[in-house]
């Protein structure tokens, strides 16, 4: 996922073992007997977005040998299955299954040695450093307790394993590939993340705004070349795009809304190739961040227009004006209030009172999950977080160690058993909750 999610430290409490039930201890019997091992292979064994074809390959048979009917190859290398149970709702649960282009260094004793060329051409060390191991070896503990609980449920179960969450491509993918007209449409869909920031034996979410936009954005800076000793005889497209880089603190700082949050954060510039040469061109990697469609719109319109106007303050014609492009981008994933306060209090029901945390955002993380749950498709959405990391852990940090490594980092790490249980026990509980015989639709 592309975000570093936080909850606030003051929330941070001691984390109790989960009420033992036979859910939770059919789980911990799965975990034990292979969903631990599964977790290892997973790990191990990274795969980029739009890449992943043995991770596919591994989910399709696992939920085949649940009972569910598989389809491979949506939206590239999704897979979809269909567990069916008699009439009643239907509800799509996801799990996304990517890597990232980062070289793990968490000293773990299966950390991931695995390299891939990615679909951008870069061939780049991979490792699981969001998560995404966690989620699909939840999922697949999910169907098995389901699978094996039909008596307590009517309607219809749909696996998502979905590909390229980090580049937020993954969820329209599989939705322009007929996601919702090949299978059966849901009323509900529900994910979750764990997360580094959360301790084990923790769940939280939500009865609004659970994730923030995020679009990429690069400019493309044209210059003049020139010699670096004649800096007059050229246009600097370095010198230019600093202006730019720096200018785009003034669109937050000076045109946004204070109370309406929003972030952009210039990633890389890549610029020259020699102490003494001026060159014709640089490049701008950005990400842009919004927690409401108008902000988002006024950011991006925003960039646009300063670039332009900075380039054309230092004297570059129309036909040299930066490129600016938005390769990549997901809405505000947005928790279905209604449906948020029923799930929410099915977990303190199930899980006890102290599992539940309120959810707070400290960040601006984002997930494509939003494409599922977009208004015009009609389907109520539902993402919460699992605690990854021992409480243990955030003591020795506040007592001057180590700090709990974020997201997206190479020191990444997450509790797996703890992790794999409470998200395979919270989603199977959030099914049973919505699909219970004769159980009441949620309100519009």
């Amino acid at each position: 996922m592309r975000f570093r999610f936080m909850l606030l430290a003051a929330a941070l409490a001691t984390s109790p073992a989960l009420a033992a039930s036979p859910l939770a201890d059919a789980v911990k019997a799965d975990y034990d007997k292979q969903l631990g091992a599964m977790f290892v292979d997973f790990h191990k064994n990274p795969e980029l977005s739009f890449k992943e074809n043995r991770t596919a390959k591994i989910m399709a048979q696992q939920l085949r040998a649940a009972g569910a009917t598989v389809t491979e190859g949506v939206g590239g290398t999704g897979v979809v299955g269909v567990m069916k149970n008699g009439p009643g709702p239907v509800v799509l649960v996801r799990a996304d299954m990517d890597g990232l282009p980062v070289e793990e260094k968490s000293g773990l004793p299966y950390a991931s040695k695995a390299r891939q060329t990615g679909v951008d051409g870069v061939e780049a060390p991979v490792m699981h450093a969001c998560g995404h191991d966690v989620h699909i070896t939840s999922m697949v503990g999910t169907a098995r307790r389901l699978a094996g609980m039909k008596d307590r449920w009517k309607g219809t179960v749909l696996f998502i394993v979905q590909p390229a969450e980090e580049r937020v491509g993954g969820a329209k993918a599989m939705l322009q590939d007929g996601l919702y007209t090949r299978f059966p449409k849901p009323d509900y869909a529900l994910a979750f993340h764990v997360s580094s920031a959360l301790p084990t034996g923790k769940v939280s979410a939500s009865e609004g705004i659970q994730y923030s936009s995020a679009d990429s954005v690069d400019i493309i800076v044209h210059g003049v070349g020139a010699h670096g000793a004649s800096p007059n005889t050229g246009k600097d497209p370095i010198y230019i795009g600093s202006q730019i880089a720096v200018a785009m603190q003034g669109i937050i700082g000076r045109e946004r809304e204070p109370l309406k949050p929003g972030v952009i954060t210039v990633g890389a510039f890549h610029a020259g190739s020699k102490h003494n040469i001026i060159s014709d061109r640089a490049h701008l990697q950005m990400t842009v961040r919004a927690n409401d469609e108008e902000t988002r719109a006024q950011l991006l319109a925003a960039i646009r227009r300063v670039a332009e106007g900075i380039a054309r303050a230092n004297g570059l014609p129309d036909d040299k004006l930066p490129e600016v492009r938005v390769s990549e981008g997901t809405p505000t994933t947005i928790n279905d209030a209604a449906l948020a306060r029923r799930l929410n209090a099915a977990m303190v029901r199930d899980l006890g009172a102290d599992a539940f945390m309120p959810y707070v955002q400290n960040g601006m993380g984002a997930e494509d999950f939003a494409y599922f749950v977009e208004p015009k498709y009609g389907v109520k959405g539902y993402y919460f977080a699992v605690g990854g990391t021992p409480q243990a852990a955030f003591d020795a940090a506040k007592a001057g160690g180590p700090p709990v490594p974020s997201h997206h980092s190479p020191l990444f790490k997450i509790e797996p058993e703890p992790s794999i249980r409470v998200g395979a026990e919270a989603m199977t509980l959030a099914v049973l909750d919505l699909l219970k015989p004769g159980g009441a639709a949620v309100a519009d």
